[in-house]
């Protein structure tokens, strides 16, 4: 009998062309995966003048549908305060910039690092604060859309360009106090529950 092989050769080839095809595709997904979890962060490739950036100013506002939960990170829970009122306290301010530009904020809206805001663990959102650099005095005023920061002894996280008015991008860190500002009406419905502390 005569058997043609050439049927059989073809499909070997397709079948060898769609596997090296899918190995390709494998290697790209990976190689783009780790791009972007070793991306670091930083401030924008382009200089910012922030003292033409206004402060934030405090408005009132609904409270965020998405960022208000309880929520648990790194095996501890964080509960949500029911009251700005009267919120202060004192402690290291940080900032984050452009890996997390354009990314989705607890509250649902985009981070801009050129925008005035910043990330809180537990205060309500959104909240508006003021936040007094301790070592130069300068002091602004920034929205409370995002959670976070999540490493330990760290009170706040400020936007790039909120950072840059306070003075803390070249060193990163500083103490600060932040004290909230409550919006021109009444939430004293609110109340407050303890968070763990970091």
């Amino acid at each position: 009998m005569n058997y043609n092989c050439k049927p059989q050769k073809v499909i070997m080839k397709k079948l060898l062309h769609h596997l090296l095809l899918i190995m390709l595709l494998g290697n790209l997904v990976i190689l783009n995966g780790c791009m972007i979890f070793n991306r670091q962060d930083g401030p924008p490739r382009f200089y910012i003048d922030a003292n033409k950036i206004p402060n934030a100013v405090p408005k009132a506002e609904p409270l965020s549908k998405s960022g208000n939960k309880n929520y648990r990170i790194h095996g501890k829970k964080y509960l949500v305060m029911r009251k700005r009122h009267n919120y202060v306290a004192v402690g290291v301010a940080s900032w984050y910039g452009s890996k997390f530009h354009n990314q989705l904020t607890a509250s649902g809206e985009r981070y801009n690092m050129l925008a005035m805001t910043a990330a809180h663990r537990t205060l309500p959102l959104p909240t508006y604060v003021k936040v007094t650099n301790l070592k130069n005095g300068k002091q602004i005023i920034v929205k409370v859309n995002d959670r976070g920061p999540f490493k330990r002894n760290r009170l706040i996280d400020l936007s790039y360009v909120a950072a840059k008015k306070l003075g803390i991008v070249k060193h990163g860190t500083a103490l600060v106090e932040v004290k909230a500002l409550t919006p021109s009406h009444n939430d004293n419905h609110w109340y407050k529950r303890p968070s763990f502390i970091l």
